[in-house]
């Protein structure tokens, strides 16, 4: 009895312990996403880390651990479980993840890779500015090309082993965010990184030898013991905008979910040197971000990042008036030439009026890029939103630029490798400008050269200088073409029709935007002539030319002359009478001989190339029969005269 009574025992411990097994494992997950939830990704990568490693397996886990890493710019780990997000459970990736993972791809330049699951985002997001930028813009990589080089740069002397990121331009100093010595007298860490709290730093700016003084603490009660970074101040000094957690009167807010978000604080310079306490601008929310301010240039615009409701993106750049009063208006959305469905932040105005702005949604080399484009642009370039190229734009995240227009200098953060902490701040100096955007469109109509009708269905293919087709296409009843091309290269258009000779025209562009009307004007294979026609027109002859009252038959026109010797010789039945022409210069009589001169030695050069004499008739007009009004006393241009100056072949049998 016992023996049998033992196997129901084992396996009612068995499944006890599966089963608490599993709810263990569930128990975690759940307090791992309440931690992701809340953007206390450290805490929850340690507990999903955890659950892995007992062999718990899910899209979800793969997502959210993923995210744990990518928003905290850990990309190499990141792509690791995307990654087994898209190899294992490729049915249950949702377009976003696609999206990520291509992110993450960049973050180790595999651009080919990251091309190849963009064009899958882009299959999948029809309506997501994204798609439709890379959709527009597969050349990207090129661009940001033709725009890198413009700056040298390096690593700041301020940077410490910690996060130094931020800077802001106040008189002769840089003010910039650091987490340096918080920890020296708070022992607390932010969850969200593992990182300690930022505080604001000042270091002087020594023009004479381009250096920066040793940093040190700025602004007294401004700082608090957790997030301040990334301030801006009015053209007097006496005004700061900063980004602080959401802290007021010894108050720690959270949103309903309990996550504490960031604020805009506003501080004036007081008659003792020192700063008021900073007020909580009104716009701002417990329920979402608002931060990283920049002023306009006449400081009447607060320009900033948000997550607020109504918005594109996980963040989307903003305006709001600031009232002659100090109060403010509503904020408004930059709107989608500017924001998209990833993040846009980070915004900054140079003294000429250029608007600079960091995102991950806007085509870049991964991470956040810097971008630059005009607020209120008037041409077609000035709306273009241009990312600035390498070496400030990398694989990594690239943040907070700001430029002296006037010196050049600047200052940019980024978490690139090689630098001292996790963020650091990089100085540069600007070599170049922006290069002026470059698009060259290569556009024209295909026709019959004879008749000038119009050749729907014929086929255009666009070729580079390595003979790679571009595009081909097949032209509609209105017989245009049209296709955007590379500026300063070389291309071949060939057109393609039954009943036609193929056509191939060589294109070279500049280096400015134009279109370059390219027509084609496609000959029949085979020509109808009738008597009265003309053969230099039927086979398209170059002018026959002579020498300077000369009459001698040019190796250049032996040329031309053969191509009507060849027709002769098919049709042994045709005559012809070549007639000679003259422009109206020089006088009447002088001419008309010169035509009869001209016109009987080309018929005795066909006669010695076997043609027989009986056949051909040679006479000369002179300036009798012009085909314009250019005539005796006439003021034409020189092209118009010589129009005038031609060779005829007239069929009369």
């Amino acid at each position: 009895m016992v023996k049998y009574l033992l196997k129901p025992i084992l396996v009612f411990i068995f499944l006890f312990f599966v089963s608490n097994t599993l709810i263990s494992q569930e128990k975690k997950m759940q307090k791992a996403k309440s931690q992701y939830d809340r953007y206390q990704y450290i805490d929850a990568q340690q507990t999903y880390l955890k659950v892995v490693k007992k062999g718990y397996r899910s899209a979800d886990l793969f997502m959210n651990l993923g995210d744990s890493y990518y928003f905290n710019s850990q990309f190499e780990e990141a792509l690791k479980w995307y990654g087994e997000l898209v190899d294992s459970y490729p049915d249950q990736v949702e377009p976003e993840y696609y999206f990520r993972y291509a992110q993450t791809l960049k973050s180790v330049e595999r651009y080919t890779d990251s091309d190849k699951y963009m064009q899958k985002f882009t299959e999948l997001s029809d309506n997501d500015l994204r798609a439709e930028l890379f959709r527009n813009g597969s050349d990207y990589l090129e661009k940001i090309e033709f725009q890198s080089g413009r700056y040298e740069i390096e690593n700041s002397s301020v940077n410490s082993l910690f996060s130094d990121f931020g800077v802001a331009f106040f008189g002769k100093k840089i003010v910039f965010s650091s987490s340096r010595d918080t920890l020296v007298f708070n022992k607390n860490v932010h969850q969200w990184n593992d990182q300690a709290f930022l505080d604001l730093f000042e270091a002087e700016y020594d023009s004479v030898n381009n250096t920066l003084s040793e940093a040190k603490k700025f602004g007294g009660k401004l700082n608090s013991k957790f997030h301040e970074s990334t301030p801006v101040f009015t053209k007097d000094g006496r005004t700061i905008y900063f980004t602080r957690n959401n802290f007021e009167k010894g108050r720690f807010g959270r949103d309903q979910k309990g996550t504490n978000k960031l604020k805009i604080y506003r501080s004036y310079k007081n008659s003792n040197g020192g700063w008021t306490t900073p007020q909580n601008l009104p716009f701002n929310s417990d329920e979402y971000s608002v931060a990283h301010p920049t002023l306009s240039l006449d400081e009447k615009t607060l320009y900033f990042s948000s997550d607020m409701p109504g918005g594109k993106g996980l963040s989307d750049l903003y305006k709001v008036d600031i009232n002659a009063d100090g109060s403010f208006g509503t904020p408004e959305n930059l709107g989608e030439r500017i924001n998209t469905e990833g993040k846009e932040t980070f915004p900054f105005i140079s003294v000429n009026d250029d608007f600079y702005f960091s995102s991950n949604g806007h085509l870049g080399l991964g991470g956040l890029d810097i971008f630059v484009t005009r607020l209120n642009p008037e041409t077609k370039e000035e709306k273009l939103v241009v990312n600035i190229g390498k070496p400030v734009n990398g694989s990594k995240d690239d943040f907070t630029f700001i430029v002296n227009d006037t010196s050049k200098r600047g200052y940019f953060s980024s978490n690139r490798q090689g630098g001292k902490g996790g963020d650091d701040i990089y100085s540069f100096v600007q070599t170049e400008d922006l290069k002026d955007f470059c698009e060259i469109t290569i556009a024209g109509l295909v026709t019959d050269k004879d008749t000038n009708e119009l050749l729907p269905g014929t086929k255009v293919s666009i070729y580079d200088n390595n003979n790679t087709l571009i595009e081909s296409f097949v032209v509609g009843d209105d017989a245009a073409y049209s296709q955007i091309v590379k500026c300063t290269s070389k291309y071949f258009v060939r057109a393609e029709k039954e009943e036609y000779v193929t056509l191939e025209k060589l294109v070279n562009t500049l280096d400015k935007t134009q279109t370059l009307d390219t027509p084609l004007a496609l000959e029949k294979k085979i020509k109808s002539a009738d008597i009265g026609d003309d053969l230099a027109k039927v086979l398209s002859l170059k002018p026959i030319y002579f020498d300077f009252d000369g009459d001698y038959v040019r190796e250049d026109a032996a040329i031309e002359l053969a191509k009507v010797i060849e027709v002769m010789n098919q049709y042994p039945e045709m005559k012809i009478e070549v007639r000679s022409h003259t422009d109206s210069h020089g006088d009447d009589a002088y001419n008309l001989d010169l035509s009869e001169r001209r016109a009987k030695s080309t018929v005795k050069y066909m006669i010695s190339k076997g043609i027989s004499s009986d056949r051909l008739d040679g006479k000369g007009y002179g300036e009798t029969k012009p085909i314009n009004d250019c005539g005796n006393d006439t003021n034409c241009k020189k092209e118009e005269y010589q129009l005038n100056r031609r060779s005829e072949f007239i069929i009369v049998k």
